[in-house]
């Protein structure tokens, strides 16, 4: 059977360069228009929640106010924000120990005083000084609180949205890539076995294979599984967690499940990485291909034929 390419550390740190190039030459060619248009959404989310709802003491909200902020998604967002470092919707829960529900919260007292509570003991007194010292705000302490409050929370908003939509962009093209080459797109499944992996020729989106899930399944001429995992990586150190935390531990597991003969565990790449993390990674068995090289993925995918159509 054909094995995928193994790169030598100069190859690697060759095509490194190269994604890190155009990642750079795509990040300053963004346009600026998110950024704005977040910052001024939330800019007035925030104003709305200290000037209308009379969050610059939270400790006086009322259970049916508290319910009120939590029947909208952009009020009850800053409201986590309050906290430094900012709760997400999940550690909220938890730590208030009850549900976000507007009506849970309208209804209860103490589940309402609980999340006020933990809120108040987490808040940030660097934005809201005025809190801890149980005064109002002035106007530019308001002011202020108001603007970072709108651009952290852009921050957060614009990163994620770059992430899922690189990602989303990279398994986009894949899959149109993987049509050119004759290939043919099915159903996404839960694959325990070979028998439930698309035919020979064809591939699915996310799906479960074995234990883990793959972004994108493809099974090859040969009848191997290929599951590719595409890896969008905007820092040497954010690569660790996308490879080596990650694609790697799922290479290994799925080797074991399937065996080494039977599954392809890849990795499509494209970002910023290092060099010696990607040596890592192959050394555990994950074959690596560039988003900017598809026709190298290509031609593994095309030699990957079985033995009989050699005879």
């Amino acid at each position: 059977m054909k094995a995928p390419p193994i790169w030598e550390p100069v190859e690697l740190e060759r095509e490194a360069d190269r994604a890190r190039e155009l990642f750079r030459a795509e990040r300053l060619a963004e346009p600026l228009t998110l950024w704005r248009r977040t910052y001024e959404r939330f800019s007035s989310v925030f104003a709305e929640l200290f000037r209308t709802r009379g969050i610059t003491d939270p400790s006086r909200l009322s259970k049916e106010a508290l319910a009120a902020i939590f029947r909208d998604r952009d009020l009850a967002t800053a409201f986590r924000n309050l906290a430094g470092p900012p709760i997400s919707e999940d550690d909220l829960r938890v730590l208030a120990e009850t549900t976000l529900a507007p009506s849970k919260l309208a209804r209860d007292e103490e589940a309402a005083r609980r999340v006020i509570t933990t809120i108040l003991e987490s808040i940030d007194s660097m934005r809201f000084p005025w809190v801890g010292e149980s005064r109002p705000p002035t106007k530019h302490e308001l002011d202020a609180a108001i603007l970072a409050s709108a651009a952290l929370v852009t921050a957060q908003r614009v990163a994620t949205k770059r992430r899922n939509t690189s990602k989303a962009q990279q398994e986009s093209r894949l899959k149109e890539y993987l049509a050119t080459l004759g290939k043919k797109e099915v159903q996404p499944r839960l694959i325990q076995t070979l028998d439930d992996a698309p035919l020979r020729g064809e591939f699915c989106g996310e799906s479960k294979v074995g234990s883990r899930k793959a972004d994108v399944c493809l099974r090859l001429g040969d009848g191997r599984l290929m599951p590719i995992e595409c890896k969008v990586s905007n820092s040497e150190l954010n690569s660790i967690k996308r490879i080596n935390n990650d694609a790697s531990v799922k290479a290994v597991r799925w080797r074991e499940e399937f065996g080494l003969n039977q599954v392809v565990p890849t990795a499509l790449l494209s970002g910023v990485f290092k060099t010696r993390h990607l040596m890592a990674a192959q050394e555990k068995g994950l074959a690596l291909f560039w988003a900017h090289d598809l026709d190298r993925l290509g031609a593994f995918v095309s030699l990957a034929v079985s033995a009989s159509r050699h005879a």
